[in-house]
């Protein structure tokens, strides 16, 4: 379908489409069996200008939304998403900043985001605070003109690679939901080591680590918005990323559907290649029928997002959601249809099946997803029925 895209955001398509088959495909597999953290390919986004697309021009960055980031997100996902979530943490950590930072906190942090120089984390995350973010244990304590920040982020992408991290820590625990903060932290703060590197079932290529903070001093600069705006922060960033989440769903289902036509071509079985069979056809039906239906949601939700809408926690719910639930199911069913082959390492779509279970998972459950969809179908009515 025809997507309306303007001359701009072709060429975007255009130049991650050929990045990702020109230097991801070649070395997807040798990424993700030695988990290892794709550098040469980061070098080749920051020289193609690719990181800043989401960053204003007056810092540096093409002054582009939330609609073009997820354009590339998804052609670089359409061949890894372990790469494509390399790049797209840039965007989550960077969102606070964006969102809520000061102009000295900009001036100083996003050019050099904007040029692919400096790697961004958020750590949200810790062992007892997954979906119950109101569960974290990062405390950040005023000393003076310092905050001193003790605890562990778990699982944080880009973890040890990252230059620049935003935290959400505990400033006052008596106050609640607005007893979080939210910080900006530079690797080399002393105080601020890291954890093991996990060893993970998917996205290998994406260096997963624990973020430790022993008596780390921070100046009082390094707040984002105001001390007690950590919640807020970190609901409001996850709301603009959501959508990107979605586009990595939505681009590995375009690979390995790509992939499953191209085997189920050339396959024969009883003496006809096995997209003949209408059992395989109506697989592939399903596939291309749900690939369209999220891109078209990926698009109009990532277009009213950049249309400056305040309320969006519903919509990019719903497509972080149903795509990256399709993104789980087409890669399924691409093995599924390649058969043994699609099991065997030979063929990407066995990796493409393990990528895409965490899309089910990070950046908020799609349980939780719906949630928050439910949440503000109630608060829509009653609303509505006043």
């Amino acid at each position: 379908m025809d997507y309306f895209l303007t001359e701009e955001q072709v060429m975007i398509r255009d130049l991650a489409r050929q990045i990702a088959e020109e230097k991801i495909v070649p070395v997807r597999g040798e990424l993700d069996e030695n988990g290892e953290f794709p550098w040469e390919i980061m070098k080749v986004l920051a020289q193609s200008d690719l990181f800043g697309l989401f960053i204003p021009e007056e810092y540096g960055g093409l002054g582009k939304g939330c609609l073009e980031l997820c354009i590339a997100v998804e052609e670089l996902s359409r061949a890894c998403v372990g790469v494509s979530t390399s790049y797209a943490a840039n965007a989550l950590g960077t969102y606070p900043l964006l969102l809520f930072g000061t102009d000295a906190q900009k001036q100083k942090f996003l050019p050099e985001i904007a040029t692919g120089k400096k790697l961004v984390a958020f750590g949200l995350t810790e062992a007892n605070a997954g979906s119950d973010a109101s569960g974290i244990q990062t405390t950040a304590k005023l000393d003076k003109n310092e905050y001193v920040l003790n605890g562990t982020k778990q699982w944080i992408t880009n973890g040890s690679v990252a230059d620049v991290y935003t935290i959400i820590a505990i400033t006052d625990r008596a106050k609640g939901p607005r007893g979080a903060s939210a910080f900006v932290v530079e690797k080399g703060t002393p105080g601020f080591t890291f954890g093991k590197k996990e060893n993970k079932m998917g996205i290998r290529a994406s260096i997963t680590t624990e973020l430790v903070f022993d008596n780390c001093r921070i100046p009082k600069e390094n707040v984002i918005g105001k001390e007690g705006m950590g919640f807020i922060v970190a609901m409001k960033t996850l709301d603009s990323s959501r959508t990107g989440v979605g586009a990595q769903g939505l681009g590995i289902a375009q690979g390995a559907y790509e992939e499953a036509v191209k085997f189920a071509r050339k396959r024969v079985q009883f003496g006809h290649p096995v997209i003949s069979f209408q059992a395989i056809q109506h697989m592939l039906a399903d596939m291309a029928t749900g690939i369209e239906a999220a891109r078209a949601l990926i698009y109009s939700v990532a277009r009213y997002i950049d249309s400056g809408a305040k309320e969006v926690s519903k919509v990019s719910a719903m497509a972080k959601c149903f795509a990256t639930d399709l993104g789980m199911k087409v890669t399924t069913d691409a093995v599924q249809i390649m058969g043994g082959s699609g099991y065997m390492k030979e063929y990407p779509v066995e990796k493409m099946m393990r990528d895409a279970k965490i899309l089910q998972i990070y950046e908020g459950t799609n349980q939780i997803q719906r949630n928050v969809i439910g949440q503000e179908i109630i608060k829509e009515f009653a609303r509505n029925s006043k």
